[in-house]
């Protein structure tokens, strides 16, 4: 039997594509990837809608920059296909579902497996953002990229913080999760 989405889920995937997008301006500029809260809102989203619902808000989110909003950390628009550090995009896609759907049942509602969701959200985060990255430069904008470089700017010098933001969501996820559910 198919399952209708009910107002207020509707609402929540609204709220976190804004906080989403809200998070793509709250940035630390760092050269090729800049640090962004992005991060922190897209695991929020799979941790507390679970899979589905936080990958349709993080989908959405990404839906809206490509169709021309500037909703992504330099704008917006179809064009941004091209751009390098739309593997990030997709990444967080793909993260927050997973990282839902490692949190949905009681079981996974432990701090530790929180953060174990989390680690392995953002690692998908890192592996789409980074080979995406690498192909584009690569194969389709004649920007080479060696991989040292690449593992230098758009790993190392970006992770400690998302690591970072991997406490805070498990943090607040723990605190948030008992309130969703009461309303």
């Amino acid at each position: 039997m198919k399952q209708s989405l009910k107002v207020r889920d509707m609402a929540l995937c609204a709220l976190f594509t804004a906080l989403t997008a809200v998070g793509a301006f709250i940035r630390i500029p760092i050269p090729v990837v800049p640090f962004t809260l992005q991060v922190l809102f897209t695991m929020l989203a799979g941790l507390l809608l679970g899979g589905k619902l936080g990958a349709v808000s993080v989908g959405l989110y990404a839906f809206l920059g490509l169709m021309g909003l500037p909703i992504f950390t330099e704008g917006g628009g179809l064009w941004y296909l091209l751009k390098p550090s739309f593997g990030y995009i997709i990444g967080f896609v793909v993260g927050s579902y997973v990282t839902g759907k490692m949190t949905e049942k009681p079981e996974g509602q432990t701090f530790q497996r929180i953060l174990i969701a989390n680690f392995t959200g953002l690692a998908i985060v890192y592996g789409a953002g980074m080979v995406y990255y690498y192909v584009i430069c690569n194969y389709v904008i004649n920007s080479p990229i060696g991989l040292w470089p690449l593992f230098l700017y758009c790993f190392l010098l970006v992770v400690p913080g998302d690591i970072c933001l991997c406490f805070v969501a498990a943090i607040l996820a723990k605190r948030l999760k008992p309130v969703l559910a009461n309303m």
